[in-house]
């Protein structure tokens, strides 16, 4: 089992910067792929970035390419959101999630963290 604790969310005016942190423990070496998601009140949750165990390989969501970046740190069992120049349309809670495959992924993720409430205010 792996547990995902997010941190790092709150409330933030329009153009402001934040950034989440997800901390994994448990059985953290079968944790491969680390990806954040979203979910706006009233929509499905989506996908927002991936990040390969290596931290080699990204991937991004359109809706925040170029605004949004995502790293980890292994030594320290932490994955990074870095968002930049947030908009109101993304405001949401975001997720951690951990897959145990080694291959970059938007479905099928195997741990979830509670999630942790963005807020950005226009």
């Amino acid at each position: 089992q792996v547990q995902l604790v997010e941190s790092g969310g709150g409330l933030v005016q329009t153009g402001d910067s934040l950034r989440l942190s997800c901390t994994a423990s448990g059985r953290t070496n079968s944790a491969y792929v680390m990806g954040w998601f979203r979910q706006a009140p009233g929509k499905e949750r989506e996908f927002v970035a991936a990040i390969t165990r290596s931290g080699g390989r990204t991937d991004i969501a359109d809706s925040v390419k170029g605004r949004f970046t995502i790293s980890r740190d292994n030594a320290k069992n932490t994955v990074y959101l870095q968002m930049n120049s947030l908009k109101p349309e993304d405001t949401a809670v975001y997720y951690c999630a951990a897959s145990i495959w080694s291959q970059l992924r938007r479905t099928s993720y195997d741990y979830w963290g509670q999630g942790t409430q963005v807020t950005v205010a226009s």
